[in-house]
């Protein structure tokens, strides 16, 4: 499932707290869709770290009550009875997990509970882990706790991290160069054992790399060590080009007089640089730019100028692209 797909199946199950498992490959951003959901939804998200607990981590510690009976005391990390009404427990990287410390959380996943601990009904367990073909640190999961949750596959899409990365203020070469080689948004093998590989993980790492200003001779190493090899070399022949491109102000300033790119990367580069400075001030200059590119770049263009800023639609350059391109957009 995509990640839009994964959140509308999210929204479903948490709202009648019905304990899901996410599946997927190292670095797909699972956890980051977890988080967005607690965000849009205004639930608390309490972010665990299956792999890190012990086994009596969740129980907590007994202590002496009045009457001299041993009573438990549950961990911080679990909401008690000052704790917001709604949220989430987020049991990440459960199947890394040692058995001991999974056979722990099938109190809490299957009945809501942990010893004499009582999870709020307004709270729900949500768990994720890498596939057992990963070749990641995995456990198998028990079938008795695997009968009891509903399992998803998370899979990368581009479309959905290109929305994010608007958002998320990734660098538009980063964008550009994926719209041109989708294949490397996630290109994870683990036959080849590879210690850096590209996914929409690394990609993000490698736009903060860009924002650093890194000296241009470390570049390569930089990205290297980030997406690994191929993807790295591919990236730097895509940056060569984005820095040889015409500047935007100046196609703005002359949108009928500005050269055209003839390489597909460039008119990606090109396109995804333009989109970012659409407004009701540029969209002249921007359709008339539009309408010298090929067609299917200038609905490019257009589609991404709208995405960055949907009060374009309502601009009398828009309605008379839009009017002459009828065909292309049906």
């Amino acid at each position: 499932m995509t990640p839009s797909r994964i959140v509308s199946a999210l929204q479903t199950l948490i709202a009648i707290r019905q304990p899901v498992f996410l599946w997927g490959p190292p670095g797909v951003g699972k956890s980051q869709v977890v988080a967005r959901v607690a965000a849009r939804e205004g639930y608390a998200l309490r972010d665990i770290r299956a792999v890190l607990l012990d086994p009596v981590d969740l129980r907590g510690l007994p202590r002496l009550s009045d009457d001299g009976r041993a009573v438990w005391c549950p961990p911080s990390f679990l909401p008690g009875a000052d704790a917001p009404a709604r949220g989430i427990i987020f049991l990440d990287e459960l199947n890394a997990a040692p058995p001991l410390v999974q056979a722990a959380c099938y109190q809490l996943i299957l009945d809501r509970a942990i010893g004499e601990y009582r999870l709020p009904d307004g709270w729900a367990v949500v768990a994720a882990g890498n596939r057992e073909k990963d070749k990641a640190v995995s456990w198998r999961m028990p079938s008795a706790l695997a009968n009891r949750m509903v399992h998803l596959e998370f899979e990368a899409s581009l479309d959905d991290w290109l929305f994010w990365a608007q958002e998320a203020s990734i660098r538009p070469e980063v964008c550009a160069f994926l719209r041109f080689r989708p294949r490397l948004l996630h290109d994870f093998d683990p036959q080849r054992q590879e210690k850096a590989f590209a996914s929409p993980r690394s990609w993000e790492f490698v736009s903060r790399m860009l924002d650093a200003g890194p000296e241009r001779d470390v570049e390569y190493e930089l990205f290297q060590g980030t997406v690994g090899e191929a993807a790295a070399a591919e990236f730097m022949g895509f940056l060569s080009i984005w820095r040889e491109l015409p500047t935007v102000d100046s196609i703005l300033a002359a949108p009928t007089e500005a050269a055209v790119p003839e390489e597909p990367a460039a008119l990606y580069a090109t396109c995804e640089a333009l989109s970012l400075r659409a407004g009701a001030e540029t969209m002249d200059a921007l359709a008339a730019y539009a309408e010298r590119l090929p067609a299917e770049f200038g609905v490019l263009l257009m589609r991404d100028a709208v995405c960055q800023n949907t009060e374009v639609v309502h601009t009398p350059a828009f309605a008379r692209w839009a009017q002459h391109h009828a065909e292309v957009l049906l």
